[in-house]
């Protein structure tokens, strides 16, 4: 089952968030600070979903299974202005996806991004995006198998390395 988050399940989904965020700060350590895991997951990081949650422009959504959540999404609605090199348009955006390592594999993942994609279809959105960190391989493969295609790509070039 899917659903909006309420207050109460904040604190499983700052666990869910915690797991995300200890991934990418191994995946790019030169990018993430490691260090602030050591001790849990810090205090601002966990305000995000609480304040996520209480904005009219954001929602968390949760997946429960047996009463367990196992996955959460959180998703902003976004307004970009006109440019004058791109339209306006209104972004149905994932800032973070999670399904607990104990879940994975068993529908989680795509219970979530169908709950999403009626959600956004409801509110008149003609899309929804995300971002991702090209190291995670096998998030790379599951937001594909769901539809996501890349429209955008940022690169680097890291000099440091090419000493």
């Amino acid at each position: 089952m899917v659903r909006f988050a309420e207050e109460k399940d904040l604190p499983r989904v700052n666990e869910l968030r915690y797991q995300v965020g200890q991934l990418h700060a191994e995946g790019r350590p030169d990018i993430f600070k490691s260090d602030i895991f050591k001790s849990g997951f810090p205090k601002d990081l966990q305000d995000l979903a609480y304040k996520l949650m209480q904005a009219e422009e954001g929602d968390v959504l949760v997946a429960e299974r047996e009463g367990v959540i196992c996955g959460m999404a959180c998703v902003e609605y976004q307004n970009k202005q006109e440019s004058p090199y791109t339209q306006s348009r209104r972004i149905y955006h994932i800032t973070e996806f999670a399904v607990d390592d104990a879940f994975r594999r068993q529908g989680v993942g795509r219970e979530l991004m169908t709950f999403i994609g009626g959600d956004a279809r409801s509110r008149g959105f003609s899309s929804i995006e995300l971002e991702m960190w090209d190291f995670n391989e096998p998030a790379r493969e599951f937001y594909e198998a769901v539809g996501f295609r890349t429209f955008r790509r940022f690169m680097e070039w890291d000099l440091l390395k090419d000493t």
